[in-house]
């Protein structure tokens, strides 16, 4: 997936001669947590709701330029997704300014990294149910999974792997729509998988598979 899939087109800026209260302003009006600062149609800065604070008491009489740094890390549209959570990361910055052919055209923030991580889970889908078992080479592969959760009438929103821990064999989970994941799980099972869990959105912990 791309930055520019996820990312805000179009992002409300801020002069670097305006005020630090006239960025406060904007922040709360639309509810953001950063800035771009603009000055001649070119990404000079970035402002944060943090920077705001710091300058409490007096943002009447600072200006933007005074406060917001300089430079800021940025990305391309065609970045991906995963590239950028992981420039915010490791720089610990909430948010990206997204240049194309030097002008701003959007930015991406952890916000919508989020909604992007829950969307390609799809566990963004209330009635939605994971349900995670152990593939067992051919014998009990992920095509016949698939035929099972269909053949139960459930409808398929996600697949993927994962480790519980490094080095660990990997875990195949189903995110599945159905009104009765437990079924899928006992149709699975059944069938000769090693199930080992049904975890329904909303749930802190899900629920074990029975045995």
């Amino acid at each position: 997936m791309l930055v520019a899939n996820r990312m805000t087109k179009h992002p409300v800026t801020i002069a670097a001669e305006e005020l630090l209260s006239q960025a406060k302003e904007k922040m709360a009006a639309g509810r953001f947590r950063r800035l771009p600062v603009v000055s001649d149609g070119k990404l000079t800065g970035i402002i944060t709701e943090r920077d705001l604070r710091q300058y409490a008491g007096v943002l009447e009489r600072t200006k933007v330029n005074a406060v917001m740094t300089e430079k800021p890390m940025t990305v391309s549209p065609e970045t991906m997704l995963e590239d950028a959570a992981d420039i915010m990361l490791k720089n610990q910055i909430g948010g990206l300014p997204v240049l194309h052919q030097g002008q701003l055209v959007g930015i991406i923030t952890t916000s919508d990294v989020m909604q992007a991580f829950l969307a390609v889970m799809g566990a963004s889908e209330g009635a939605s149910a994971r349900i995670d078992f152990t593939l067992q080479g051919e014998e009990h592969g992920l095509v016949e999974a698939l035929q099972i959760v269909s053949r139960e009438a459930g409808e398929i929103l996600g697949v993927g792997t994962y480790r519980e821990k490094f080095g660990a064999d990997p875990v195949c989970y189903l995110r599945v729509l159905s009104h009765n994941a437990e079924a899928i799980a006992k149709a699975l099972r059944q069938s000769g998988f090693e199930v080992l869990g049904v975890h329904k959105t909303g749930t802190e912990t899900g629920m074990r598979a029975a045995g």
